[in-house]
């Protein structure tokens, strides 16, 4: 008996890993379809719609990067909380739309993980709380310490940055963010 007793924990164990692993990844994905929901309901209603009852915080944006596909509900603020459940609006940042630098935030492995694919070049369109969208176009790419990444969310132009842990494929956190910078191309439709 005591032959089998080790490989059957590590067996255990690797269940239990996976099924935490999974609970994340779907996790996010229903939350996004609760928050898609209560996103059209804002824009419908002009009230902010929390997602379920109990949230402590409601959708702002609507994230979309159409050559790959991509999109996610923004919620307010960017709180570990509502990281949980979808890309966060930093706060003491604008709208997309106004003068500044609005900022984005989400974790690398659900709700932005298809930032890695983005290219310089690519359209990413934000549409508000208000039904209003605007386009950006990719500018650039950068690394920075999560503490020291040079932001101004006060600068004079329409900029957009898109922030994650780096580097992708990282088993743990770090200090160092990836950012997507932006500038708008289009105003608000």
């Amino acid at each position: 008996m005591p032959r089998f007793t080790l490989p059957l924990l590590l067996a255990l164990a690797g269940l239990i890993q996976f099924g935490q692993g999974a609970y994340i990844h779907a996790k996010a994905l229903l939350a996004q379809v609760l928050l898609e929901r209560a996103f059209n309901t804002t824009i419908a209603s002009g009230q902010q719609t929390k997602p379920w009852s109990w949230a402590d915080t409601w959708p702002v944006a609507r994230i979309e990067v159409k050559r790959l596909h991509a999109r996610a509900i923004v919620l307010s603020g960017s709180s570990g909380q509502a990281l949980a459940f979808g890309p966060g609006h930093v706060e003491l940042t604008p709208n997309a739309g106004e003068r500044g630098v609005a900022v984005y935030s989400a974790h690398r492995d659900t709700h932005f993980a298809f930032l890695k694919n983005v290219a310089v070049g690519d359209e990413i369109d934000i549409t508000r709380g208000d039904g209003r969208t605007f386009r950006y176009r990719a500018d650039a790419t950068s690394v920075a310490r999560f503490d020291d990444s040079g932001i101004d969310p006060l600068a004079s132009g329409h900029e957009l940055v898109l922030s994650t842990c780096w580097p992708f494929d990282a088993l743990t956190p770090g200090p160092d963010r990836y950012l997507l910078h932006a500038t708008m191309i289009e105003p608000g439709s």
